[in-house]
C-alpha cells in the first residue's frame, strides 16, 4: 500500500512508531482492520494501538452496542496479529473521550514513544472542531489520512492552512478503498441479514450471540 501525497516530506520517522486509532467500532468491521493494516505496513509502524471510545464527543449518543461490547469486539477482531493492540484507556477514563487527553496520557506513559494518530479523510477535515486540536497535532505530530467512500479528499496544505503555527505534517493513504460502514452493518443486523464477511467472523458471533443492534428504532436514530 502507498502513500497518494503528503504535506511535505515527512521529517519525522514513523519507523517503530505507535499508530493511534480510536473510535466506536460499533461495530469493528474489515474496512477498520485493512486500514489499521496498511497504515502500519506503509510506515513500518511499530503496531497499531485501537482505542474503544467512552462517549464520542462528536456523537449526539453513545454506542449502540455499548462500550463494553466495542471493547470485546475489538479484541475479538485483532486476535492473531502481533501488530495489533488495544488499550482501555478511554473506557477507564470516563465521560467525553477527548483525543487530547488520551494522547497527553500515552505520552505521560512513555515519553519516548512516537505516536502517530490515524485519522479517515472526514475526521481530519473535522479536525479543527475538535477539542483543542494544536494540542493534538503537538502531541502527535504526524497524522495518518486514510481515504473513505462519500467524502472529498482533503489535499496536503490542509494543516498549513488551518494550522500556520504547527509543524505537525499530514501523509495519505491511497487506500484501501474498502465501501464499507458501521452503520450499514448495524441495518443488516437489526434486520436479520447476515453480517458475514463484513466482518470477522468471531465479530459476527458475537453480534449473534449477545443480540446486538435489535432494537431498530435506535438503529434508525443514529
Amino acid at each position: 500500500m502507498g502513500i497518494a501525497a503528503m504535506g511535505g516530506s515527512v521529517t519525522r520517522s514513523l519507523q517503530g512508531a505507535t499508530g493511534v486509532f480510536g473510535g466506536t467500532f460499533d461495530p469493528i468491521h474489515y474496512a477498520h482492520l485493512a486500514v489499521a493494516e496498511a497504515a502500519r505496513e506503509a510506515f513500518d509502524l511499530g503496531r497499531v494501538l485501537f482505542i474503544p471510545a467512552a462517549q464520542p464527543p462528536h456523537k449526539a449518543d453513545r454506542s449502540i452496542a455499548g462500550a463494553d461490547h466495542g471493547l470485546a469486539m475489538v479484541q475479538a477482531a485483532i486476535v492473531g496479529n502481533p501488530g495489533f493492540a488495544i488499550s482501555r484507556i478511554e473506557l477507564d477514563r470516563g465521560g467525553p473521550s477527548f483525543t487530547v487527553e488520551t494522547l497527553a496520557s500515552l505520552r505521560a506513559a512513555d515519553t519516548d514513544e512516537h505516536l502517530a494518530l490515524i485519522l479517515s479523510a472526514e475526521s481530519f477535515a473535522e479536525l479543527p472542531t475538535w477539542h483543542e486540536p494544536e494540542r493534538i497535532l503537538e502531541l502527535a505530530g504526524v497524522i495518518i489520512v486514510a481515504p473513505r467512500f462519500g467524502y472529498d479528499e482533503v489535499d496536503g496544505s490542509f494543516l498549513a492552512r488551518k494550522f500556520p503555527n504547527s509543524t505537525a505534517e499530514a501523509v495519505f493513504l491511497d487506500g484501501p478503498r474498502v465501501r464499507l460502514s458501521a452503520s450499514e452493518i448495524r441495518e443488516r443486523a437489526a434486520a436479520g441479514r447476515s453480517v458475514r464477511y463484513l466482518v470477522p467472523d468471531a465479530v459476527a458471533a458475537y453480534i449473534g450471540d449477545h443480540g446486538l443492534y435489535q432494537d431498530k428504532r435506535r438503529i434508525d436514530r443514529s
